[in-house]
């Protein structure tokens, strides 16, 4: 440890070890998911083709985390038995063209960054992992980037094997979406060998254990006061469990102790750092195109009227479609409004679960994941939406 980290007075020992890249040597409450995940791969390094693995689960559940913390686990091992593991985010890489050039370039195949046709990339690709016998494992996070009708990417590489006689090839793919699998194309969803690994939302005690092994790393001896960390974890209990938002606030309140000379972190600095992310969310809102911005009035509007918290994705949509009428704006499909409900979920917005309604079948259950009072004078504030305020 550091002269810094002993001096009287200082708050942070480790403060990398709050932030979401960090991959911990102990992931509690996902040893489930990580027995699942580490059974699926360990195949390919005994020898075995590869299942194609789709992981679920909302923002905050530990899925990358887990994932990186298996690979980790194996990679010594895939390196003697010729078995690479590749990570791709796939809001970098979010074209046919981009991913195979990507994994083309990792093959030491050189692709120009555009120009050439996609079919031509996925034959060199092939051609490039055929040169050895090998088990490839391609993780591409973030995999909803790829679903869309003209974009074949997750299709294809769930059924490459196909088209490959030494080596073989199996895909996890990562979504925040827990139902990622409707948006499929029927073909993929009829790929041999798919499994599904479902990562649940943390509950409350889980979240202490998390933020507790955390903070043990992170901050020095006597740093925090005691109602800290109940107190974190309350607040992301209150965003649907979120441990990425749990660490978050952990982290900010012990940045605002430190700047402000407090020998401790304490209450006042964690309802400080609240505001400070409800600020940053506040700034996304700003950001927002019109018709989010109309789905965003609408849950408020359905809260007023009705006094709840969540609604059916039909409530919405009908609510949806009155604001619009009423303001003479344009109305969206339901489809593209549900995309909009699922991209407002990735930002943390809203909070869109999957309910089962027996025989009436599946629905999404919606609910505003930031308080109304911060962004209702944000949608005022839009010259198109101002009309709103009367309704």
């Amino acid at each position: 440890m550091s002269e810094e980290h002993l001096r009287e007075g200082a708050i942070f020992a480790d403060k990398e070890v709050l932030r979401s890249s960090y991959i911990p040597e102990n992931l509690p409450h996902r040893m489930e998911q990580i027995a699942s995940l580490t059974d699926i791969l360990s195949t390919a390094l005994k020898g075995k083709a590869p299942s194609n693995i789709l992981i679920y689960g909302k923002t905050g559940t530990g899925k990358t985390a887990t994932v990186k913390y298996v690979s980790k686990q194996l990679e010594e091992m895939a390196r003697t038995c010729n078995c690479p593991l590749i990570y791709l985010n796939c809001e970098l890489f979010y074209t046919q063209y981009r991913v195979f050039a990507y994994l083309a370039r990792v093959f030491n195949k050189r692709v120009p960054v555009f120009g050439w046709p996609n079919d031509i990339v996925y034959s060199e690709l092939k051609e490039r992992i055929e040169t050895e016998d090998r088990y490839v494992v391609v993780i591409l996070d973030e995999m909803d980037k790829l679903v869309t009708k003209e974009d074949e990417t997750l299709y294809k590489l769930l059924r490459i094997n196909s088209d490959l006689n030494k080596a073989r090839v199996g895909v996890i793919g990562i979504s925040n979406d827990l139902t990622f699998s409707e948006l499929l194309d029927p073909r993929v969803k009829s790929s041999s060998g798919v499994k599904e690994i479902i990562f649940p939302t943390y509950h409350a005690d889980q979240l202490m254990d998390i933020l507790t092994e955390r903070a043990v790393m992170a901050f020095n001896y006597s740093a925090l006061d005691d109602a800290v960390i109940p107190l974190c974890v309350a607040l992301a209990t209150k965003r649907n469990g979120n441990a990425k938002h749990a660490l978050d606030l952990l982290r900010i309140s012990g940045e605002i102790a430190e700047r402000s000379k407090s020998k401790k972190v304490s209450e006042e600095h964690v309802r400080i750092a609240r505001e400070k992310i409800d600020g940053s969310m506040v700034d996304v809102v700003k950001t927002l195109p019109l018709q989010p911005k109309i789905l965003l009035s609408s849950m408020l509007t359905l809260m007023r009227e009705k006094n709840e918290r969540s609604f059916s994705s039909g409530e919405v949509y009908n609510m949806y479609l009155r604001l619009c009428n009423y303001l003479g704006l344009e109305m969206l499909s339901q489809r593209r409004l549900r995309d909009l409900i699922s991209e407002l979920d990735f930002l943390g917005l809203l909070n869109a679960v999957v309910v089962s309604r027996g025989k009436h079948g599946r629905t999404k259950e919606i609910s505003l994941n930031v308080p109304e009072e911060l962004i209702q004078p944000v949608l005022f504030a839009d010259q198109e939406l101002k009309a709103l305020s009367n309704y």
